[in-house]
């Protein structure tokens, strides 16, 4: 993979369904650079020689014009003009931030951009013809939507242009990410001009609470707990008829094929124990451990009658515990822990209402989130839009949800049935009629919809049939894709006319979320989960049990984006990076080559300036969420790509606007090094030599990247070009302990991953076969290949209170797993006083007794950096025990001032054994390195740290079994 690829591609996430905005696949999808270069300052000449000639004056023959770049006035010849846009696109020259560049425009305000086929089959004709001269203000519009002229029912469709909201006050809240029973009423103004303090709270969901607990505040001392649930799963007998208020009970059902954990219900009053039905999953799951181990005991009544016969059964459950005197201490303490985690699930959950309405309520959770404490980035259009999300009925908002929660983007009006909506006719209706969908039929001509979408909904039975009626039966097409590809063409060269016609005879009405609507719930996720790889499934996944986040206090007093365009400007980034990554996915080196081009001119347009000095300013952790941070990712994926195509020149160019443009960035080391590295490459030592002694005083660059600078400084500079040995050169040339061992290779091919046979005569890779030699001949070692994983996980676990406390603006949601400013400087300076006591508990040698009450408080919670599945407690504690209180501290601080830097190349096996049977332990850190392998700098870097912190760490080599033996 390319090198920054993979962090684009997180910082995506989810790619959007959507067409590019118009003004952005204008920038994108024009022709070629030089013929838009031709073509735009052809028509930038005769515009200015339309206006009247220029007081300024010009060569003979030449009037002078303005370049609608950066407003300079230049000879209006074609080889001046040509030139100078040369200079301005490729140097970055500075304009004002209101005006579009010409990549914008394609070089002309009045040139209407006409897409070939094959590139731009996702860019509406009506997106097209916005780029005129009343549009220049949208061009950095994110709501650029597609819509549907002539049709009054999308007339709320329509290109939304930007209205700001002009508050200057800070929004504060104060906000308990703990589960709560109550909703916020959803606010409906759209301004927010003081500042206002809001207390929320980040439930799961709205509407009724689904668990009551009966004996004191604290609920995990508590002994009695009912539940509101419902019977699922039901089987009737034809003479039993449900009662309201009849007595049930539950008995475990063990050998149930499909859930070992289910649960029957059973009607207590009847001798031959009737079966109603079963608990739903979720609960059923943390009930049947406390069953099956007889610490508590379950009875209950039928709360009301269902509507329909198969209908859910609304019960309610009480559980108590049992009292035993003949149970061991161990038996009882995980027993308790059993109970405390059903009293967790019990609390979070809400196991009365249908998985739809579960759906309904978590969307109104995260609207009512994000129009609470964003609403200054919505214009008033969007603001009314989103708000009238709740003035729709219970079916049109759950159909809703539905529908965009599925992949889509069409579907079939009459193939949705859901048996929570009562009537998805009028529910479908209701929403075409709010905006919220669009609804076709056959009726609906000219058909001015993407035809491949549609296409998708036919199945391959009725896509034959409807060639048959075409009389363009081809007996040849017998797959999917055939098929589709024979009516697509068929339709985009004219012969079909009435193709959209026969689709809707075959499928009926179709529908599919809006384009507004499904722009708009996309913003309001990100500004939800701050990501794109959160979505709807969080809240499942929190109500199924199967995600457990942890508990903290979410104190906002700064806005992540300050005003709407700053928002704008984001998004726009983040549809450039996914539009370069699909571009490589299609290995069209033309689009990466033009998102390279436009992340470059966009990073060089000078952008409002901040006065850091403010005591208001935003925290510099803010600083990824900035269109700045995604063009510099871009642009870094852009650097790689000239290098593999071997453009060292390109690369040199962008190197230097990265480094010039972004002071503070986490990859200036790589930057540097690849821009020296680049410079040689070019025939250019001296400067090569400049830019890494540069790298090595910059205090940005750390770890193994400044390592490599200061290498490349010793052998770039010997006489004549430096005489003066450089203070650090001892230090690198430390001597790093080795072991060599001998394998017996099963491959000997270049560039395959080395596999050995073992000790034990079996397979294995070259750290299994080290880990074997330790065990045996390298001294009675136990240990585990972790590289740095083992070490994330014992720092999430001693420093969780560190790393959950409360602390402004690093939390924002309940479904983080980490602060926002884990990974920089900024997390060591707020929390140094918690730190360092903390890493003074664990120097006094306390560090397994806080390891325990952290894994027992917290295990299944999602943490950055712990696995709790790959390390368990044993090895865990075996690792703290070895190490040592005053050795582990160091290790934790170390990580704690700059975790980013750190978080790789620790070295492979972590080893340890016991000396004595008083409990005394050592430890060993390895790194393996097979034949021809050599130490990278990251991985040299911790070498060295270790040794400085008294670590035993070691190199073992392995190499090939010799000819001779």
């Amino acid at each position: 993979m390319l090198t920054g690829r993979e962090s684009l591609v997180r910082l995506i996430g989810r790619r959007r369904r959507s067409p590019l905005p118009a003004p952005l696949a204008a920038a994108l999808l024009s022709p070629s650079r030089q013929q838009a270069d031709d073509a735009g300052a052809g028509e930038a000449a005769s515009e200015a020689a339309a206006a009247g000639p220029s007081s300024s004056g010009g060569g003979a023959g030449a009037e002078r014009v303005a370049c609608p770049v950066c407003g300079e006035f230049i000879p209006g010849s074609d080889y001046c003009v040509n030139t100078h846009l040369d200079i301005c696109l490729t140097r970055g020259p500075k304009r004002k931030f209101a005006q579009s560049s010409l990549l914008d425009f394609r070089f002309s305000k009045k040139t209407i951009v006409e897409h070939t086929p094959d590139i731009v089959n996702n860019v509406d004709k009506a997106e097209n013809k916005g780029l005129t001269d009343g549009d220049v203000s949208t061009d950095r519009e994110f709501c650029s939507m597609n819509s549907d002229t002539g049709s009054p029912e999308n007339s709320t469709t329509a290109l939304l242009t930007g209205c700001l909201d002009g508050s200057a006050g800070i929004s504060k809240m104060l906000t308990t990410c703990t589960p709560s029973n109550a909703g916020l009423p959803l606010m409906k103004n759209a301004e927010n001009d003081d500042a206002v303090e809001k207390a929320s709270s980040c439930s799961l969901s709205t509407g009724t609470t689904s668990v009551s607990i009966d004996a004191c505040p604290d609920a995990d001392s508590s002994t009695t707990v009912a539940v509101d649930t419902v019977i699922v799963g039901r089987r009737f007998r034809e003479s039993f008829e449900l009662q309201e208020g009849m007595g049930i009970t539950v008995v475990r059902d063990p050998q149930n094929a499909k859930d070992p954990d289910a649960v029957k219900v059973l009607y207590a009053g009847s001798d031959c124990a009737q079966m109603l039905g079963y608990l739903p999953r979720e609960l059923a799951k943390v009930l049947a451990p406390l069953l099956d181990t007889h610490f508590i005991e379950c009875e209950g009544f039928v709360a009301g009658l269902p509507e329909q016969q198969l209908d859910n059964v609304p019960i309610q459950l009480t559980c108590q515990k049992c009292e035993n005197d003949n149970q061991n201490y161990e038996d009882l303490r995980y027993q308790q822990s059993l109970w405390e985690n059903f009293l967790g699930v019990v609390r979070n959950g809400n196991f009365q209402q249908p998985s739809s309405a579960r759906y309904q309520a978590n969307f109104n959770t995260m609207l009512l989130d994000v129009m609470t404490n964003h609403t200054h980035l919505f214009s008033d259009t969007e603001t009314s839009f989103l708000g009238s999300f709740k003035s729709l009925s219970n079916d049109g908002q759950r159909l809703f949800v539905k529908i965009y929660t599925r992949k889509g983007p069409w579907f079939r009006l009459s193939s949705i049935s859901y048996r929570e909506i009562s009537d998805v006719e009028h529910a479908a209706m209701e929403l075409k009629l709010a905006g919220y969908i669009d609804m076709f039929s056959c009726t609906d001509v000219p058909f001015e919809h993407d035809m491949e979408e549609i296409l998708n909904v036919l199945s391959v039975p009725e896509m034959k049939e409807i060639l048959k009626e075409l009389r363009k039966d081809n007996t040849n097409c017998t797959r999917r894709h055939e098929l589709l590809s024979t009516l697509l063409s068929m339709y985009n060269n004219g012969t079909c006319t009435v193709l959209p016609k026969r689709i809707f005879k075959w499928t009926g009405t179709c529908i599919r979320v809006s384009n507004m609507a499904d722009e708009l719930v996309w913003l309001v996720q990100r500004l939800f989960f701050l990501n794109g790889d959160q979505d709807l499934s969080s809240f499942l996944l929190v109500d199924l049990g199967l995600v457990k986040f942890p508990e903290y206090t979410c104190s906002v007093v700064h806005r992540i984006f300050q005003e709407r365009n700053d928002l704008l400007e984001y998004e726009e980034a983040i549809r450039v990076a996914q539009f370069m990554d699909e571009s490589l996915d299609n290995d069209n080196m033309e689009l990466v080559s033009r998102c390279t081009d436009l992340s470059e001119n966009r990073l060089c347009t000078p952008l409002k300036e901040e006065d850091s000095s403010l005591a208001d300013s935003p925290p510099s952790f803010y600083s990824c969420f900035s269109s700045t941070w995604i063009y510099s990712k871009i642009l870094t994926l852009g650097v790689s790509v000239y290098e593999r195509e071997r453009r060292y020149a390109d690369a040199i160019r962008t190197l230097k606007i990265l480094l010039s443009k972004v002071a503070s960035g986490r990859r200036r080391g790589y930057w540097t090094l690849r821009l020296s590295i680049d410079l040689e490459h070019m025939g250019r030592p001296n400067e090569s030599l400049s830019i890494a002694e540069g790298g090595v005083t910059d205090p940005w660059i750390r770890a193994g990247s400044k390592i490599a600078q200061q290498k490349r400084v010793l052998r770039l500079g010997k006489p004549p070009r430096r005489w003066k040995v450089p203070s650090y050169a001892d230090s690198l040339k430390r001597n790093i302990k080795e072991v060599n061992i001998e394998g017996r290779p099963l491959n000997c091919e270049i560039g395959a991953k080395n596999v050995f046979y073992g000790y034990d005569g079996d397979r294995c890779g070259v750290e299994q076969l080290a880990l074997q030699y330790y065990a045996d001949e390298g001294g009675g070692w136990q240990g585990t290949h972790s590289e740095g994983g083992i070490w994330m996980t014992i720092f999430g676990l001693l420093m969780w209170d560190v790393i959950f406390s409360e602390v402004c603006d690093v939390f924002h949601s309940k479904f983080q797993t980490a602060p926002l400013d884990f990974e920089t400087d900024d997390f060591y300076k707020s929390r140094k006083d918690l730190i360092e006591s903390q890493l003074k508990r664990i120097q006094d040698g306390m560090a397994e007794e806080m390891l325990i009450s952290s894994w027992e408080l917290h295990q299944g919670t999602s943490c950055r950096g712990v696995n709790w599945d790959r390390h368990p407690m044993a090895d865990v504690r075996a690792v703290v025990a070895g190490v040592g209180g005053h050795r582990l501290a160091l290790l934790l601080r170390h990580l704690a001032l700059d975790y980013r830097s750190w978080s790789s190349g620790m070295p492979d096996l972590l080893l340890w054994r016991f000396l004595d049977e008083r409990g005394g332990a050592e430890a060993k850190l390895v790194e393996v390195k097979g034949p021809k392998d050599q130490l990278s700098e990251q991985q040299r870097a911790w070498i060295f740290v270790l040794m400085d912190f008294g670590f035993d760490v070691e190199v073992c080599k392995v190499s090939l079994v010799s000819k001779r033996r």
